[in-house]
C-alpha cells in the first residue's frame, strides 16, 4: 500500500498546533477537576478510558489483529505499565503546581531519552547537545524561580507543594522517556494501533486494580461541583479529540520535520491556565521556559 500523502507544511504545523491545544486544555481542565476534589487516578482512568474507547474502534475499523509475539509480551506490559506511571506522576504534578511548569518539566524527555540511549549503548551526544542540555538546565532554574523556592522554604511562607510537584514531573518525564526507549527498541515491529491500545489496556486495567485496593488515598474521589464535573469531562473531550486528531493524520504529517511544534504546548498550557485558573508566572520564569522550550526544539533536531 503506497505511504499517504503528506499535507502541506503550513497545515500540517496548524493540526500539530491544534493536537497541542487540545493536550494544554485537557491538563488545565484537570486542575479544575482536582481543585474540585477529584482524585488522580479517577482523571486517569476517564482519560485512559475514553483514549481506549477510540483505540478500540480503530482496531476494528482496519480489521488489525491482536496477536502479539511472545517475544514482544512482556514488553509490551511493560510499556502500559509505564504510561500508567507516567499518567499518575504527571496528573499529581498539576494538582500541585502551576499547570504550565508540570508541563514544562515533563517535557523535558527528550533530554532524558538521549542520556538514556547513551546509557543503553547508543551514540553518545554531540558537544552541541550537551551544550543545549546545559542551556535546558538553566533554563528549568529560571522556569521555577529556584531562589523563590529557596527562599519561600526557609521563611515557611510557600502554600504551593513545590517539592513533591516538581519531582512527580521530573519522574513522569524520566518514566516517559524509558517508555520510548522501549518503544523504539522493542515494540517497533507491532502495528501502532494495536501497541496503542495493548497500552491503554494496561493502563486501565492496573490503574482499576490500584484504585480498588485503595492504593492512592482519595485516588477515586469525583469531583463534588459542576465545575469539577465539567473540568472531567472537557477532558476526556480534549484528550479524546487531540489523540484521535493525532492518531489518524501522523503519517500525513510529516514529523521528522514538523515535530517540535508540539512543544506549543506548555505555552498554550501557560495561557490557558492564566485565562481559566488565574495562574500566571513571573517573568522570570517565562524567560525560563521559552529558555528551555528552545533547548528542547534544537535538541529534536539533533540527527544524532
Amino acid at each position: 500500500m503506497p505511504a499517504p500523502a503528506l499535507l502541506p507544511r503550513p497545515t500540517a504545523l496548524l493540526l500539530l498546533s491544534a493536537i497541542a491545544c487540545c493536550f494544554a486544555g485537557n491538563h488545565v481542565a484537570a486542575r479544575l477537576a482536582f481543585d474540585d476534589g477529584a482524585g488522580v487516578l479517577t482523571a486517569v482512568l476517564c482519560r485512559a478510558g475514553t483514549a481506549l474507547l477510540v483505540l478500540g474502534t480503530l482496531v476494528l475499523v482496519r480489521h488489525e489483529r491482536l496477536a502479539l509475539p511472545a517475544a514482544t509480551r512482556r514488553w509490551q506490559l511493560l510499556l502500559g505499565l509505564l504510561i500508567a506511571v507516567q499518567s499518575l506522576c504527571l496528573y499529581s504534578a498539576v494538582a500541585r503546581i502551576p499547570v504550565a511548569l508540570a508541563l514544562l518539566l515533563g517535557n523535558t524527555f527528550p533530554v532524558l531519552l538521549a542520556l538514556l540511549n547513551w546509557a543503553s549503548g547508543g551514540q553518545p551526544p554531540t558537544r552541541r547537545a550537551c551544550a543545549v542540555m546545559g542551556v535546558v538546565l538553566l533554563g528549568l532554574l529560571l522556569a521555577l524561580n529556584v531562589p523563590a523556592r529557596l527562599e519561600e522554604a526557609r521563611t515557611g511562607t510557600g502554600g504551593i507543594a513545590w517539592g513533591a510537584g516538581v519531582a512527580f514531573a521530573l519522574t513522569a518525564a524520566s518514566v516517559f522517556a524509558c517508555a520510548l526507549w522501549v518503544t523504539d527498541r522493542k515494540l517497533a515491529a507491532l502495528p501502532g494501533t494495536v501497541r496503542s491500545f495493548y497500552t491503554m489496556l494496561t493502563v486501565c486495567c492496573s490503574l482499576a486494580i490500584a484504585g480498588a485496593a485503595g492504593a492512592i488515598p482519595g485516588g477515586m474521589a469525583w469531583p463534588q461541583h459542576s465545575q469539577g464535573w465539567a473540568g472531567l469531562v472537557v477532558l476526556m473531550l480534549l484528550y479524546t479529540t487531540g489523540f484521535t486528531l493525532l492518531f489518524v493524520t501522523v503519517p500525513r504529517l510529516d514529523m521528522a520535520r514538523n515535530a517540535p511544534m508540539m512543544n506549543v504546548e506548555p505555552i498554550a498550557t501557560l495561557f490557558i491556565g492564566w485565562a481559566v485558573l488565574g495562574q500566571w508566572l513571573a517573568p522570570i520564569q517565562i524567560a525560563g521556559t521559552l529558555v528551555v522550550l528552545a533547548g528542547i526544539v534544537l535538541l529534536s533536531r539533533d540527527r544524532r
